[in-house]
């Protein structure tokens, strides 16, 4: 099998945040978005410590990402699964933490280059996009039944498409004669419904539309949710959590995560913090990183990359701080 290559996001800033706690014998490094394998791989290389755990909910992906990593042995792992199953991930394989955790949410290289899985809108293609074609309903299935209401609240939250009411009902509409089955159907659509100077503006007029349904096929915020606050308990002491996010919903979900998780909880006038009222955790990244612009200018993907991470300093039980809701125990 041929593995694609493509250009992992901000790999040595990643690999240097994930570093200090891969350092020991015998750690692990989950990476919950395993995609090609291309953040693994330098892990895998230059952490020679490091045991890798890569999840991924894609088949297609795990074979190809598999077949890469072959030649480091039982130093890798590769799970079919959806990441917010990482608590059950690490207990089947008789762990009761990991030491540093990754994820590279979105779509992959792969997926957008691979014609039928109709993530893209540049060629004519089954409306599929499921991460794993092998459950759940498609991009077609969605907009073939979902109500103008519940399309305009897709397009609007997840890809903050202004014209998402109009694109609603138009979708409706056309469906009653003909159901909507390839990506060209769309496409033409959403030219001749978008008025032509926003055409002309913010890139392809499909984009938005396009990201909106993946973003719901695959369930992703929510998985995210229920994803965000399970890593933080899953990492040890010294253990790292750092996440790249390319969405501002997304971003905001693991920026609120990360900062319940480090907020010192007590009155801001008290001349002393209470033992274990200190934050079991400590925010590694100021702010969100980006990428500067010679990253950009080789890998257009990075353009609206944001960096975070967290370290836990204290074992969880330290904490008085309740666990953040959907936790998966």
């Amino acid at each position: 099998m041929t593995t694609p290559r493509h250009a992992p996001v901000l790999l040595d800033r990643v690999v240097a945040l994930l570093a200090p706690a891969l350092e020991a014998p015998g750690s692990v490094y989950l990476d919950c978005t395993l995609g090609l394998g291309g953040h693994s791989e330098a892990v895998l290389e230059r952490l020679p410590q490091a045991r890798v755990i890569g999840i991924d909910r894609d088949p297609a992906a795990l074979a190809m990402s598999s077949d890469r990593l072959a030649a480091h042995g039982d130093r890798f792992t590769a799970v079919h699964a959806v990441y917010d199953e990482l608590p059950e991930v690490i207990a089947s394989l008789g762990l009761d933490h990991v030491d540093a955790i990754f994820f590279d949410l979105g779509v992959s290289s792969m997926q957008l280059d691979v014609r039928d899985r109709g993530f893209a809108y540049a060629e004519d293609a089954p409306l599929d996009m499921r991460m794993d074609p092998t459950t759940g309903h498609t991009a077609a299935d969605l907009l073939n039944t979902a109500s103008a209401q519940e399309l305009t609240r897709i397009l609007r939250e997840y890809g903050e498409e202004k014209f998402a009411s109009r694109i609603a009902r138009e979708v409706v509409r056309r469906r009653e004669t003909t159901p909507f089955t390839t990506s060209a159907d769309l496409v033409e659509l959403l030219y001749a419904t978008i008025p032509a100077p926003a055409r002309r503006t913010g890139g392809h007029p499909a984009k938005r539309t396009f990201q909106a349904l993946r973003m719901a096929v695959n369930d992703e915020l929510a998985v995210l949710r229920r994803a965000i606050p399970a890593s933080i308990e899953a990492i040890g002491v010294g253990g790292r959590v750092v996440v790249e996010a390319y969405h501002s919903l997304e971003d905001r979900l693991v920026k609120r995560a990360f900062a319940d998780a480090t907020r010192l909880d007590v009155p801001p006038d008290l001349p002393f913090v209470p033992e274990g009222a200190e934050p079991a955790l400590r925010l590694v990244t100021r702010g969100a990183e980006q990428a500067d612009e010679s990253e950009i200018a080789e890998n257009p993907r990075a353009a609206s990359v944001r960096l975070r991470a967290v370290e836990r300093v204290l074992p969880p039980s330290t904490s008085s701080r309740p666990s953040s809701p959907g936790v998966v125990r």
